[in-house]
C-alpha cells in the first residue's frame, strides 16, 4: 500500500517567497529521508515553496479563477510530502512518528488509491491511468 505523509507547518501559509528551511533543519530532514530509503519504502519526496509563490486556480460556475498567492483564508498548507509504499496504515504512521518534526509542524498520512480501489465501471474508463502513471517513473 503506498501512503502520501504530509507535512503541514503551522504559520507557513503566511511566510514571505523564498523562505527556506535552515540547513540544520534539512540535515534531520535528510537523516530521516535515507532512513526511509535504507528501509526500501521510500517512493518519492518533494519540498515545497510557500504559498506566497503559488497560485490557485478555481472553477465555480463552471469557470476557471485563478487566485495568487498567499491565501489569507488557508488555516493548513502543505510544506512537502513523501510517498512511501509500506504494508499497513499503521507502519506508514510508525513512519510518520519517527520523523524529526519540530514543535510548529504536523504530518497527515493519506493513503493512495490504487486502481483495484475502484469498482469495474470505474476501471473500465480509467483504462491507461496506471500506464499514464508508469510513464511518469
Amino acid at each position: 500500500m503506498r501512503f502520501m505523509m504530509l507535512m503541514i507547518p503551522q504559520g507557513y501559509e503566511s511566510a514571505e517567497p523564498g523562505a527556506l528551511p535552515s540547513a540544520e533543519q534539512v540535515a534531520a530532514m535528510m537523516e530521516y529521508n535515507y532512513t526511509l530509503q535504507a528501509a526500501g519504502v521510500l517512493r518519492s519526496l518533494e519540498g515545497l515553496h510557500p504559498p506566497s509563490m503559488g497560485a490557485r486556480v478555481s472553477f465555480r460556475g463552471g469557470k476557471p479563477r485563478v487566485t495568487d498567492g498567499p491565501f489569507p483564508e488557508a488555516k493548513e498548507v502543505l510544506g512537502g510530502f513523501w510517498v512511501i509504499e509500506v504494508g499497513s496504515r499503521e507502519e506508514a504512521i510508525a513512519w510518520a512518528q519517527r520523523c524529526p518534526g519540530s514543535d510548529n509542524e504536523t504530518i497527515e498520512v493519506r493513503q493512495i488509491m490504487e486502481m483495484g480501489d475502484f469498482p469495474e465501471d470505474v476501471q473500465k474508463v480509467a483504462q491507461g491511468f496506471e500506464e499514464m502513471q508508469q510513464a511518469q517513473g
